[in-house]
């Protein structure tokens, strides 16, 4: 085992981050079904930065809710945890409600997720918008490449399934942007499984063989690309991420985290580096976990999986909690 001077995750409790997202979920069930995005989303970065104020790290949050002046609270940059240059640094991927319109309207799939790693070993992915590809592991490296069309893609997952294309299951975000992609995929012949949100969810179903699903396509935040790397990283699949600019304010806003190659794919390993956590708890049900339920007698309850890249541990935690 790494002592901590060698690895700082190992003076992070794994299940401590747990906490953090039951706090953050917990908060955020609250208004499930109130119609409110805005409200559901606060009241989880507050309930998400007082948790991680209770961790003994030095953290900062290297992708959030946007910039400072964008954000007032978990904004890229911002300092967590309690014990700020005494514990190791850690940096922090986050969403502390990843499908706020699927909370406000009742809808499935909605996840309280971070990821941590050392100090440098997360991309400082701007807030933009990025294409994705993801499959799950058991594959050759390299069998995906998002400089490929969707048909070659399919292709060569198929083939190294030993399947027709047809019997090829990708997931996509139910968008306008994607109708071309969407024909692309019915035109092979390919099953496509629409989400109307939560991308997160949607990269991880690829290792998952319960889902049925092979493959990820389409554009999506980048923030949430690189914490679905990082489940990745921890369980196994592979990823492809590329930048998408819509204005030269977005172009400045990357270059400003030091992003010079504006057209580059980066891989799983480019987004994150070395060992990682990564946790998510459910704030409705979805394909990956149940949501937050409250029972008659005063008790909830929540779903949780926490991962860690080094040992290839995958915890599924279903938490039952007092309520006063």
């Amino acid at each position: 085992m790494n002592s901590p001077a060698e690895n700082p995750l190992d003076r992070i409790l794994v299940l401590e981050m747990v906490r953090v997202t039951e706090a953050a979920a917990v908060a955020a069930s609250k208004l499930i079904g109130r119609g409110d995005e805005k409200a559901a989303d606060a009241a989880a970065v507050e309930a998400m930065r007082k948790a991680f104020d209770t961790l003994y790290m030095d953290g900062t949050v290297v992708i959030g809710e946007g910039e400072r002046d964008e954000a007032p609270m978990l904004f890229i940059g911002e300092k967590v945890g309690g014990a700020p240059g005494k514990g190791p640094k850690i940096d922090i991927a986050l969403d502390p409600l990843e499908g706020t319109t699927i909370t406000a309207k009742a809808g499935p799939n909605s996840l309280a997720v971070l990821a941590a790693a050392a100090e440098g070993c997360l991309l400082n992915a701007p807030d933009v918008y990025m294409d994705k590809l993801a499959v799950g592991p058991g594959y050759p490296d390299g069998i995906i490449d998002l400089a490929k069309t969707p048909t070659e893609n399919v292709q060569a997952v198929a083939e190294a399934k030993g399947v027709a294309p047809s019997d090829i299951i990708v997931c996509v975000l139910d968008r306008p942007r994607h109708a071309e992609l969407i024909a692309e995929l019915r035109s092979l012949g390919c099953g496509v499984v629409l989400i109307g949100d939560g991308d997160v969810a949607g990269v991880i179903a690829t290792t998952d063989e319960n889902t049925t699903i092979d493959m990820y396509m389409g554009q999506g935040g980048a923030p949430e690309g690189v914490l679905a790397a990082a489940a990745l990283r921890c369980v196994g699949g592979q990823f492809n991420g590329r930048l998408v600019f819509r204005n030269d304010d977005e172009k400045a806003r990357a270059r400003k985290w030091g992003i010079d190659d504006l057209d580059r794919i980066y891989t799983r390993d480019d987004l994150v580096k070395g060992d990682c956590i990564f946790a998510a708890t459910g704030v409705t049900s979805g394909s990956l976990l149940d949501g937050v339920k409250y029972l008659r007698d005063g008790r909830m309850t929540t779903d949780s999986v926490v991962m860690r890249a080094s040992s290839g541990t995958v915890r599924w935690i279903k938490g039952e909690h007092r309520t006063k």
